[in-house]
């Protein structure tokens, strides 16, 4: 559907019958009285040609909006000259910047329209992007390369890799009989000891060789074992007797 062009709009009101275009001229230069120009008829004379057209003509609409809102200042200025705090304008020089918007906003219109033009006219050409066909090839230049050393690179890329060494992942257990001698040793020495503070500072697995030989020594019957609760210190005494 088409536009709707607002200074060609159509009315037919008491005061005035004619294309709006004509109505603004006619109240710029003060051959029609604005007071007699009844604006919320202009309105719905617009919005019943707008209902009459899809889609809404944004452009269309921005500009009645700027005319009509103009001509309801102007207007309010004649009719309530002392009683509107409005800016400090005159009729005369409101109309003069109503005439100077309406300039302005035609002028816009129309380069939007040369806009709109052109890129109509545009729409099928593309841009390439990258440099431009006729320029020269990029060079891209090697330092000097010793065969020797390549040669050398691939011979040891060839080489059969070292097996991988385990050691680190062997356990290696501390013989029993090894701490059999020492706790035996101890208990010569004194009749009781914390079996805590003999193997406090050994590693986790001499630890847990050094409580099988406590276990052995007490199912011998050369030692007794005592502990008042879980996770309590274990004493070792010397003996099977209390």
């Amino acid at each position: 559907m088409s536009a709707v062009p607002v200074r060609e709009l159509d009315l037919d009101l008491e005061a005035f019958q004619g294309p709006f275009d004509l109505l603004l001229t006619l109240v710029l230069k003060e051959e029609l009285e604005l007071a007699d120009v009844e604006v919320a008829d202009i309105v719905l004379a617009f919005v019943e040609r707008l209902a009459e057209r899809a889609p809404v003509d944004l452009e269309g609409c921005g500009e009645f909006l700027v005319l009509i809102s103009s001509l309801l200042e102007l207007k309010a200025r004649e009719l309530f000259p002392d009683e509107l705090e409005l800016e400090e304008l005159a009729p005369d020089e409101a109309a003069e910047e109503l005439a100077e918007r309406l300039a302005a906003y035609r002028r816009f219109r129309a380069a939007a329209g040369w806009l709109e033009e052109r890129l109509a006219a545009e729409g099928d050409r593309f841009f390439r992007v990258g440099p431009a066909p006729l320029a020269p090839a990029p060079v891209r230049t090697l330092a000097r390369q010793e065969p020797a050393q390549l040669a050398g690179a691939l011979r040891s890329l060839a080489k059969e890799p070292p097996a991988p060494s385990l050691r680190h992942l062997t356990l290696t257990f501390p013989p029993v009989s090894r701490f059999l001698e020492r706790f035996r040793a101890v208990l010569r020495s004194r009749r009781r000891f914390d079996f805590e503070d003999e193997v406090g500072s050994l590693p986790r697995i001499e630890q847990a060789v050094a409580f099988l030989a406590i276990l052995e020594l007490r199912k011998r019957g050369e030692i007794r074992l005592g502990q008042p609760g879980p996770f309590d210190p274990i004493t070792v005494w010397s003996g099977t007797s209390a």
